[in-house]
């Protein structure tokens, strides 16, 4: 699965778009594992101490937020799912 990062989410990645050993039927919970584990500068980013989903994270599948349409980390992904990460925005 192809992840497509922005802002210090690339920059930890070293890249906007990245490629993780994640297929269709895994879950969206499996491929942002695999995204960390394989760019593993992004798990402070990406998590808190505990390990759960920083709340100013935003992660959406088809341009839509998971946690809101879907199942959530628990999402089951297509072949095709477009995956992005957003840091913080901010602005005025």
């Amino acid at each position: 699965m192809q992840w497509k990062l922005f802002a210090n989410l690339a920059e930890a990645a070293g890249g906007k778009e990245v490629t993780v050993a994640a297929d269709p039927g895994d879950t969206l919970g499996d491929a942002l594992a695999a995204l960390v584990s394989e760019h593993p500068a992004l798990r402070t980013e990406v998590y808190d101490e505990d390990g759960t989903l920083h709340d100013h994270i935003r992660l959406l599948r088809n341009g839509r937020s998971p946690f809101t349409e879907s199942e959530g980390l628990d999402t089951v992904l297509e072949a095709g799912d477009e995956l992005a990460l957003f840091p913080p925005v901010s602005g005025g």
